[in-house]
């Protein structure tokens, strides 16, 4: 008898099996518009050219070693990341109320602070604090504030399926009705699954009522940049509520915007009342790294720390991150045309008014299993896909395929 002969088989990861079915798939037509990655026109892995550049400067430099880093990461990719979120001129980060904690990827930023969060935040060693994630929201938002101990995690309303479009009274509602000091995740552009985003006279009425009621932000940045294309207008709504005098939290990561995927570099970006306050609390978000990874990897974080510090290179990244977002906007587009050119029943102006890399089709379950049954098009089962999965040889057979599952099936 195993010593682990109790532990009961758990189910795998759903993007992950997606893709898995994807690469056993053998039809020649097959189309992955699962798994959350850029791909180019000829459906490929793109390597920005900047990061390519970037990595020849770090093989050179013979003044690098492989020594630990510090416990709370390469001091200037912390400097760095704080700043392009919350921009150069930041009054925050002028008055010493800004710090943070490198992590791997924006998991480990997540993970971070909501770890914090159920130590010190709202009484110590708290537990019972309601958590509020999005309906629906990434998967992994749930999973994170479980894993760090919190027993009440609640969804807030989000997505209008009949309208297709953000539900803003609704979530304008369970803002008011959430008991104070509950901690709010929210996403800080391109949501995800939807890519809906508040507009920013929508951010203010829900900054007004979180700051009115005590509630904590903690923003989940996954796609500055990716998003529009355009760093600050990306930034908007964390910059909007740093300015409001919000302390609050953001989980930066760098997998989409620099396509450093498996280098797993992410920040948790601290914003605190004032510099005492935030020394106490990177003081204790040290003791908890220490007990999880001790300190972090610095390939990753060099590559993102000489691009961001580098005027011509961020300029450069600025530029490879325009590229993505403006694909993606063609993609929007395009496919929006075509299924209203086929008729296909319905309104698909969600199409381009959702933003970033994926987009909500408002498909059923049901027509989700045609898609991948009788198509071979493999998408999440909330009907989520990613637009960087489509490309001009591929998207004629991908809208067509959403015209017969919409019209066949119901």
């Amino acid at each position: 008898m195993s010593v682990f002969g109790d532990v009961p088989l758990a189910p795998p990861v759903a993007v992950f099996k997606l893709s898995a079915d994807f690469r056993e798939d053998g039809h020649p037509q097959k189309v992955n518009l699962g798994v959350g990655a850029y791909r180019t026109d000829d459906c490929q892995p793109w390597v920005l050219p900047v990061v390519k550049k970037v990595e020849r400067l770090i093989v050179e430099d013979a003044g690098l070693n492989h020594e630990y880093l510090p416990i709370l990461g390469l001091p200037e990719f912390r400097s760095a990341s704080s700043k392009v979120a919350l921009g150069d001129g930041s009054a925050a980060i002028k008055d010493g109320r800004v710090g943070g904690v490198q992590a791997l990827g924006g998991t480990g930023a997540l993970r971070i602070g909501a770890e914090f969060l159920r130590r010190w935040y709202n009484g110590v060693n708290n537990t019972a604090t309601p958590v509020y994630v999005s309906a629906p929201t990434w998967e992994n938002h749930n999973s994170v504030f479980a894993d760090a101990g919190f027993k009440d995690i609640r969804p807030y309303h989000y997505w209008d399926a009949a309208k297709r479009g953000l539900d803003l009274a609704g979530l304008l509602d369970d803002l008011e009705k959430a008991p104070e000091h509950s901690v709010f995740v929210l996403h800080a552009c391109a949501h995800n699954p939807t890519g809906t985003d508040p507009t920013r006279e929508e951010w203010k009425q829900i900054s007004e009522i979180m700051k009115r009621r005590s509630l904590f932000v903690f923003f989940d940045s996954a796609y500055q940049g990716f998003a529009s294309g355009d760093l600050d207008k990306d930034a908007w709504a964390i910059r909007y509520f740093v300015s409001e005098g919000f302390e609050l939290f953001i989980a930066q990561s760098f997998s989409k915007n620099f396509g450093l995927y498996n280098e797993r570099v992410g920040y948790l970006t601290v914003v605190a009342r004032d510099s005492e306050n935030l020394s106490r609390t990177l003081s204790q978000m040290e003791k908890i790294v220490r007990t999880t990874w001790s300190n972090p990897p610095s390939q990753g974080a060099r590559i993102v720390s000489k691009t961001l510090n580098c005027p011509e290179l961020f300029a450069e990244w600025k530029s490879n991150v325009k590229t993505m977002a403006d694909r993606v906007l063609l993609m929007r587009d395009q496919l929006k045309a075509k299924l209203q050119a086929l008729g296909t029943p319905g309104t698909w102006d969600h199409i381009t008014q959702q933003i970033g890399m994926f987009s909500f089709t408002g498909l059923n379950p049901k027509q989700v299993e045609y898609m991948i049954a009788e198509k071979h098009v493999y998408l999440m089962a909330s009907g989520r896909i990613n637009m960087c999965g489509l490309t001009t040889s591929n998207i004629d057979y991908i809208a067509q395929s959403i015209h017969d599952a919409v019209t066949k099936v119901q």
